[in-house]
């Protein structure tokens, strides 16, 4: 359970930080007083004013803590205090998630009839249920701190998809949502095969012959992602997937300036932990990343049907476009570069490159490595990998698992040619359908759907901890590193 602090002990934790006794006796007589209506009935009628009430109830207990200092700055019995009202509110909120789930769904996708990002019911549902999920403007705010100083207004949104994804029905018809191919990809379809190139800044993307090639350029944090990296990279997939013309995509990080590596081609360093210490990386980022960018390169494009919505027939094989991918390990892959050859078809790498799962030294879950990695090395290996921070160089024969061919440098263009040619030199027509024919066997949609359930949960509460800021503190001298 989210709330563990004993009802007898709840009051004198929150008195013990200082706070007002008045004030704390309202908030805890209005917290109990919504666990109580939520027993009465649940219903879409009911919603508006349950929500009401739990508004209201989320800002008594956010203006508690706002009376205590700086979270950094608290004192044991303040800490106390502060931890308690967030965890007495993500309680409150869990369970009013849990009970309304479908009518808030249906409200936000107008019964389902509306395909919405994750990032779009974040904020339809800020509209919706004020208090409850934060706005974009109240994280802009909180961005403004470190992340040693947020209290968790984002742990709201992991508790609101954890619930969301729970539900088969709904769960389903979110994950297919996140495989339509982006706005901004449509938009720039015909621009790219008229050009057979574009440069979306953190992305360049490019169709060589058969291949669209999407090439990693953020330079300066060594091809790191973050917000600013994820959209311009879904773009590019999307293009890829939906220009006629190409058969299958491939994924490369271009050279860097960096002096340590200057002129060397790296494939990508992971999450900018540098962005998370300071506070600027959205918990969205987690989920869009996965259940859009990453899904899309493992199960393709979703589409709509001729009315324009979406059909889902889970019992039905999966109905997407999608192409193979091969990735080209320059250097390394570290953290969510190590994530991405999970869903590759193939993978080449250069001699003396390494790849690793760092999350346990930074606090925070690996995306999906922990569903997919043990399929590919096997349950022991792949605990030693995500739990104890174990680094596979591909030259050994433990990294072979994930690593299709090893090359020198100078024969990674030639190797990338070759298996190009390959893959699509027998025609694309059974890549799709065995591809689909594997993740019958290996990751069925509600296999990811009931996945993401839980690391929408978990991640929110590592996101937010303060663990997080002590192992960036020690593993990556976060204090002295700038943006």
């Amino acid at each position: 359970m989210i709330d563990d602090i004993p009802e007898q002990e709840r009051a004198g934790r929150l008195h013990a930080g200082g706070l007002a006794e008045s004030a704390v006796r309202a908030f805890l007589h209005d917290w109990q007083a919504v666990r109580g209506a939520e027993a009465a009935g649940v219903s879409a009628a009911s919603l508006p004013q349950a929500s009401t009430q739990l508004g209201q109830v989320c800002r008594e207990g956010r203006a508690l803590l706002e009376r205590l200092p700086v979270k950094s700055k608290r004192s044991a019995k303040e800490k106390a205090a502060g931890h308690a009202l967030v965890h007495l509110l993500a309680e409150a909120t869990w369970r009013f998630f849990r009970a309304y789930r479908r009518p808030i769904y249906d409200a936000l996708t107008v019964g389902r009839t509306r395909a919405l990002r994750v990032e779009e019911l974040a904020w339809a549902g800020a509209d919706l249920l004020p208090g409850i999920l934060p706005t974009q403007a109240e994280l802009a705010q909180e961005s403004l701190s470190l992340q040693m100083d947020k209290d968790g207004l984002e742990i709201h949104q992991g508790l609101f998809f954890g619930q969301l994804l729970s539900d088969r029905e709904i769960g389903l018809h979110l994950c297919t949502a996140m495989l339509l191919p982006k706005a901004a990809a449509l938009a720039r379809l015909e621009e790219f095969r008229r050009e057979g190139r574009l440069d979306l800044g953190a992305v360049r993307v490019e169709a060589k012959g058969d291949a669209g090639y999407l090439y990693f350029h953020h330079p300066r944090t060594l091809n790191a992602e973050d917000d600013d990296t994820l959209a311009p990279q879904e773009t590019a997939c999307d293009l890829i997937l939906l220009h006629p013309g190409l058969r299958m995509g491939v994924l490369r990080g271009d050279p860097i300036e960096h002096p340590k590596h200057k002129g060397r081609r790296i494939f990508s360093s992971g999450i900018n932990l540098t962005r998370i210490y300071q506070g600027k990386q959205s918990y969205l980022f987690y989920l869009s990343r996965d259940m859009g960018l990453l899904n899309k390169m493992f199960r393709g494009l979703a589409a709509v049907n001729h009315a324009g919505t979406l059909e889902i027939r889970p019992e039905e094989p999966e109905q997407t476009l999608e192409k193979p991918w091969l990735a080209v390990v320059d250097s390394f892959a570290i953290g969510g570069g190590c994530q991405i050859l999970l869903v590759m078809d193939y993978v080449i790498a250069e001699s003396g490159a390494y790849f690793n799962l760092p999350a346990r030294k930074e606090g925070i879950i690996p995306g999906c490595a922990n569903l997919r990695l043990p399929r590919f090395m096997g349950e022991r290996l792949a605990r030693q990998a995500i739990m104890f921070d174990k680094t596979f160089h591909v030259d050994d024969a433990e990294a072979r698992t994930l690593v299709n061919e090893v090359c020198p440098r100078e024969r990674l263009d030639a190797a990338v040619e070759a298996c190009v040619a390959n893959a699509v030199g027998s025609g694309m027509v059974s890549a799709g359908a065995n591809r689909k024919a594997i993740r019958i066997q290996t990751e069925p949609l509600d296999t990811f759907r009931a996945y993401m359930a839980a690391y929408a949960y978990e991640q929110g509460f590592c996101h937010l901890s303060e663990q997080l800021v002590h192992n960036l503190e020690r593993h990556w001298n976060a204090k002295e590193r700038k943006l």
